[in-house]
């Protein structure tokens, strides 16, 4: 007997198994002999179908067993038959497990709802992300005019000429420009605010980070002249004399 196994992982969704020898022979009377040989990783050796062929009794009596089953569900001959795996509660009230299909000779295990909805939510994402990826590929800007579309088909003379002809009248500002500036401003802002020092009433003024004012240091005091005009070049002994109210003579020729 020759057979072939493919066991990737234990879901048994990615396996599937066949009998070459008697793919040739197989139909509607020996479909389930054919499904319930041992190498068959999809057939449970402990069903009732197991016992009933050991007994060698009448497979009409899993009727009034309990347990697990396999019957046949589906016949479209020559090439595909659909087995279902059921548990067996009473004669009336069973519970389906799983579906097989023996397809061209070849059995695999139907997906269920869940596995088929993953399935697909996983390849529509795949090609989704490949999709953006690609688009994002083929996005180029230019302070001029923005953001655009290049193609692998695209020449460079079109796209200069569809710039130029975006561009406004003497080369104003883009709407994209103003919004690119205006947010960049404000980052600065928020990044470095500016600092404001409000000097007190009747004090001198104070410089923004320790600044000079007019090239003295603020450390040092500024001289003030006998008459409380401050000045910045040095003090003489004779802003201290009171002024001379005396009228001079007249000097002789």
């Amino acid at each position: 007997i020759n057979f072939n196994t493919k066991m990737s992982s234990d879901n048994k969704l990615v396996m599937s198994w066949y009998d070459s020898a008697k793919i040739p022979t197989l139909n509607q009377q020996n479909v389930m002999d054919y499904f319930s040989q041992k190498s068959n990783p999809f057939y449970d050796r402990t069903c009732n179908n197991e016992v009933i062929k050991m007994q060698r009794a009448d497979p009409a009596q899993l009727v009034n067993m309990t347990g697990n089953e396999y019957s046949l569900l589906l016949v479209q001959e020559p090439i595909l038959y659909v087995i279902r795996k059921l548990h067996r509660q009473s004669p009336e009230k069973v519970i389906p497990l799983a579906d097989y299909y023996v397809l061209g000779g070849v059995v695999y295990q139907c997906p269920d709802l869940q596995s088929i909805i993953n399935s697909r939510l996983l390849s529509t994402l795949h090609y989704t992300h490949q999709a953006f990826e690609e688009a994002q590929s083929y996005a180029r800007y230019d302070p001029s005019c923005g953001y655009y579309w290049k193609f692998p088909g695209d020449s460079e003379e079109g796209k200069l000429s569809a710039t130029s002809r975006s561009r406004r009248p003497k080369d104003e500002p883009t709407d994209n420009q103003r919004k690119r500036v205006d947010g960049l401003l404000v980052d600065l802002i928020k990044h470095f605010p500016p600092k404001v020092v409000q000097p007190k009433e009747g004090a001198r003024p104070i410089g923004v980070g320790g600044a000079s004012i007019r090239g003295i240091p603020q450390d040092k005091d500024i001289p003030t002249s006998s008459s409380g005009v401050k000045r910045l070049g040095p003090i003489s002994s004779d802003d201290n004399k009171p002024p001379d109210t005396k009228r001079k003579k007249p000097v002789p020729v």
